[in-house]
């Protein structure tokens, strides 16, 4: 009896454990280091195999790291090509398939661009400067490389400074600046000099430099017959104060000689050559100034002659045009309704969508972003999104979709993320429709009532999808029920949609915003009583101004906002930008327009607790922006806080724990009120 007993309680011992095992806990703020994703899908020009990037952090050090994978076609063989904790990326292939080009970190922490032999899978370095290759291109006979790389400049001063004495410790020498861009997000103080056109052979030595002027030059693609690059450039004499004017040039590897294909006002760029060389695609619009303007695929001879604009019906902007192999059409990429697509235009401009689904590639909040690349005989490599992972590989061949990776299995096995549902709402200002999606908490459960967040976007012209966030399952491990949207000035509703906030932002996407709360209440599971709103960037100014119109949200986290659009448009790193397209006046030119769309017009109305939140080197929205509303916030007696992030940017992902960080405050803030009574 005594052994039956310990054999049976053995056992339910056993059971016990394999159940506890199996449960499934909510996602963790520090699972961040764990998560994974695929980026730069790179199919072989024979369709058969796929290059692309394995995303990838550690928690020791802080920092995002990528690995080259090489995957057949069907899956199978999907196994590293470099190992590592640095970062290798860009792959591109050699028209034979035999090499790949790519760009890394690997060897002295100093971004090189290297080959790989596929036969041999030995990599070679091919450049050894202290700044880094840009995006590269193969020659027609692959023996040779294209790129742009940052080259040094010498700017004249007008000061003139007395010498130390030998042996003095001096203060540094001041800086003297003379030019209107004189620094960027994620650049910080930009160093003089341009990006310049080179190219390399295979056999090393140094790079050809074939430009020199002061301009930028844009990355350069080669000519069927190997004898000029194509690129994208603005090089007009005003470009400093007319950005938005950048042209395709011919630069011939004969003579050096560049010519402009392209002459119209308004940005041309990411050309790509048919098959034959004979037409040239690229993406471009003419400039009307408008806040949102649909970027359209067009097609020109070689020369430049025979412009024709091919996806003038879509109503969609098109990105990352690939010629289709006969030469009879062109794929290219677009946002439509919360999803990202590919899809082919015929040289008559018959538009059909080919794949659908792809995205992933934020990991942070659900922006829709992905990419893909076509093999000559019409296969494709993406990333695929959707709401329950981040970007994964998937491939289409022959009218079927396959997904070849699920780099985040491990993770899932045991974490329960929140689930995500679409919802479409009518605006109370004109019953506009809005689209919107819900995240439930894990183990949901619709007769209970649950706090709610409503997340907004930035741009304000970007497009949130059905896309994996690691903001928005935090906030739904959390316990809260989450709403995000694409109220007005949303990308891929085309373009009276996105510029229904022209000149008049914010406005009415207050009512779209407030529309899409009433629509997730009347189902029933939110407690009204906890209602909290966030949102960065477009979103901070958003939720600035919801708290200044309304005081139904329990507490507030405005994150890298624009509170007064006068000193925004003169103190971004877009001077010569948002003035122009976002108020078409300058500030002094149109003060009270200035101030009527800022929210810190509104800061005597706010009651809510309010907690502001920026990098400290972000410098599209800088700090000072937050700065100003928290002394407005302070000054008017209303509770608040400023969370300063070291180091971050404007987009917050500089290192891992910028992103672990930032969701954690907002969390510790809403959950503070959520637990007053």
């Amino acid at each position: 009896m005594k052994i039956k007993i310990s054999l049976v309680v053995i056992l339910a011992i056993f059971v016990s454990f394999q159940l506890n095992a199996q449960q499934k806990t909510n996602l963790e703020l520090t699972d961040i280091f764990d998560l994974e994703y695929v980026t730069n899908p790179s199919i072989s020009p024979d369709g058969s195999k796929v290059v692309y990037v394995r995303n990838f952090k550690d928690i020791m050090t802080d920092r995002d790291y990528s690995n080259l994978w090489i995957t057949n076609i069907d899956g199978t063989q999907n196994r590293p090509l470099t190992q590592g904790n640095h970062r290798d990326f860009g792959p591109v292939w050699s028209p034979d398939g035999s090499k790949i080009a790519y760009r890394s970190n690997s060897q002295d922490d100093r971004v090189k661009l290297f080959v790989l032999y596929l036969d041999t899978r030995e990599s070679v370095s091919l450049t050894n400067s202290a700044n880094a290759p840009g995006s590269v291109s193969w020659s027609p006979d692959g023996q040779s490389l294209a790129f742009t790389q940052f080259v040094p400049s010498n700017p004249k001063s007008l000061l003139t400074i007395p010498a130390k004495p030998a042996g003095a410790e001096w203060n540094a020498s001041p800086i003297f600046i003379d030019e209107l861009n004189y620094r960027g997000d994620g650049a910080g103080y930009l160093k003089p000099g341009y990006q310049q056109i080179f190219t390399i052979g295979l056999t090393g030595g140094t790079a050809r430099q074939w430009t020199s002027d002061d301009q930028d030059y844009g990355s350069p693609v080669w000519s069927v017959d190997g004898k000029s690059l194509i690129f994208s450039a603005n090089l007009h004499e005003d470009n400093e104060l007319v950005p938005n004017n950048s042209e395709i040039y011919q630069l011939s590897l004969v003579d050096g000689k560049i010519t402009a294909l392209t002459s119209r006002f308004g940005p041309d760029g990411n050309p790509a050559i048919s098959p034959d060389g004979k037409q040239i695609a690229y993406i471009g619009f003419d400039d009307t100034f408008q806040g949102y303007q649909v970027r359209n695929l067009y097609v020109m001879n070689a020369d430049g002659s025979g412009v024709k604009n091919l996806t003038e019906d879509l109503d969609r902007s098109a990105s990352n045009p690939q010629w289709e192999a006969n030469g009879k059409g062109i794929y290219f990429q677009y946002d439509e309704k919360g999803d990202t697509k590919i899809g082919h235009v015929a040289l008559t401009g018959k538009v059909r969508t080919v794949v659908e689904g792809l995205g992933g590639l934020d990991l942070g909040r659900p922006y829709n972003a992905g990419s893909y690349s076509a093999s000559s005989n019409n296969r494709f490599a993406y990333t695929l999104g959707g709401g329950d992972h981040p970007a994964d590989l998937a491939v289409w061949v022959d009218g079927t979709s396959n997904r070849i990776t699920s780099v985040n299995d491990d993770v899932f096995s045991y974490r329960e993320i929140g689930k995500v549902e679409e919802i479409w709402w009518k605006s109370s200002y004109d019953q506009k429709d809005i689209q919107g999606w819900i995240v439930t908490p894990p183990n949901f459960d619709p007769s209970k009532k649950y706090p709610f967040i409503l997340e907004i976007h930035g741009g304000p012209f970007a497009m949130y999808g059905n896309s994996f966030s690691y903001e928005i399952q935090q906030y739904a491990a959390a316990g809260y029920v989450v709403l995000y949207s694409n109220p007005r000035g949303s990308t891929g509703y085309g373009a009276e949609f996105g510029n229904s906030i022209h000149h008049d932002y914010p406005n009415h996407d207050y009512e779209d915003l407030m529309s899409g709360v009433d629509a997730v209440i009347e189902k029933g599971y939110v407690d009204t009583v906890n209602l909290f709103v966030t949102g960065g960037s477009g979103g901070g100014v958003l939720t600035a101004w919801i708290v200044g119109k309304t005081d139904r949200f329990k507490a507030a986290v405005v994150a890298k906002p624009v509170i007064n659009w006068t000193s925004f448009v003169l103190h971004a790193d877009g001077a010569a930008f948002f003035a122009k397209y976002w108020f078409g006046a300058m500030p002094w030119e149109d003060i009270e327009n200035y101030w009527r769309r800022s929210p810190l017009s509104l800061v005597g109305n706010v009651s809510t607790p309010t907690m502001l939140l920026t990098g400290e080197q972000d410098f599209r929205t800088p700090i000072s922006e937050s700065e100003q509303y928290y002394a407005a916030l302070k000054l008017q007696g209303v509770e608040s806080a400023m969370v300063r992030i070291p180091n971050a940017s404007h987009g917050l992902v500089n290192r891992p724990s910028m992103l672990m960080s930032k969701s954690a405050s907002i969390l510790s803030w809403f959950n503070h009120y959520r637990d007053q009574k």
